[in-house]
């Protein structure tokens, strides 16, 4: 049996937080998968078995029964799934996912917190409850975009935050981090600290990770890969600085990450996880 996948964009406010919520239902590809830094967060609510995270080689594995909250990492999360899986979740814009925090991003960096622990257990309860009895996919995230609604609160520092979030993503990293902070009209010390209270890293190290997943994106396993000329447009300094930068995001050379893109490609051709999450074993 497959996985079924349903994803739509919120409507507004949520849509300049988030970009899409989505259902999860199946048997995955692999039990683990391994899932590179994105300039993103997620939230899941877990409505089937516990899944396992680990966070990094130097971190134990945990178990999430409920569901589990992510800020932007700054390394790969191995996740390690149930023979079948069901779960709604959100891929938050990296600032989105600050006005339903009720700690500092900067607290969660590499440290995955389950639901529970962000919201409450009596809130979390009751949320898995209505979505465990909706009637399908699609009513679903119309109720978790209810709960969101619901839980969007005023946040300090958000717009200069998303402004200036905005800039590097415009450039795919590629801008003067200095630049930016003398353009807010605000010191590169103050910008560092609101970026790690709202997204957990600072506007340098998002700058790092949106550079990497757009070089990262522009490669078809399917095709030889100019590894030189991807590094220069992506704006590395050479191929040695691009695998570097490769190793510390993924884990992988590139040539050992294109060898495991193209055995997801001829496992299971079309899946709809293909794209990002690699086979962890």
């Amino acid at each position: 049996m497959g996985v079924e996948y349903v994803s739509r964009v919120p409507r507004p406010p949520l849509d300049g937080l988030i970009d899409d919520l989505y259902y999860l239902e199946g048997t995955p590809p692999y039990a683990r998968l391994t899932l590179p830094p994105m300039p993103a967060a997620l939230l899941i609510v877990n409505l089937g078995a516990p899944f396992r995270i680990r966070a990094g080689a130097d971190i134990e594995t945990a178990e999430y029964a409920d569901g589990c909250v992510v800020t932007t990492p700054t390394r790969a999360l191995e996740f390690g799934y149930p023979p079948r899986t069901r779960s709604v979740g959100v891929h938050f814009k990296p600032w989105g996912l600050a006005p339903f925090l009720p700690m500092p991003a900067a607290e969660l960096c590499d440290r995955p917190v389950t639901v529970e622990q962000a919201w409450g257990r009596p809130a979390t309860a009751e949320l898995r409850d209505r979505l465990g009895t909706a009637a399908g996919p699609h009513e679903m995230l119309t109720l978790l975009e209810e709960e969101l609604t619901r839980r969007l609160s005023e946040t300090a520092s958000l717009g200069l935050v998303r402004h200036t979030s905005g800039v590097i993503v415009a450039t795919s990293g590629a801008v003067a981090i200095g630049d930016l902070s003398a353009a807010a009209g605000v010191s590169s010390t103050h910008l560092a600290q609101r970026f790690k209270e709202l997204i957990g890293v600072t506007p340098k190290r998002l700058a790092r990770t949106y550079r990497f997943a757009a070089a990262v994106f522009t490669i078809n396993p399917a095709e030889p890969i100019d590894w030189s000329g991807l590094a220069n447009g992506a704006g590395y300094f050479d191929q040695a600085h691009f695998g570097h930068e490769f190793r510390e995001f993924t884990g992988l050379t590139p040539t050992r990450y294109l060898e495991v893109r193209r055995r997801f490609l001829r496992d299971h051709p079309g899946h709809a996880l293909d794209g990002w999450p690699l086979p962890a074993d």
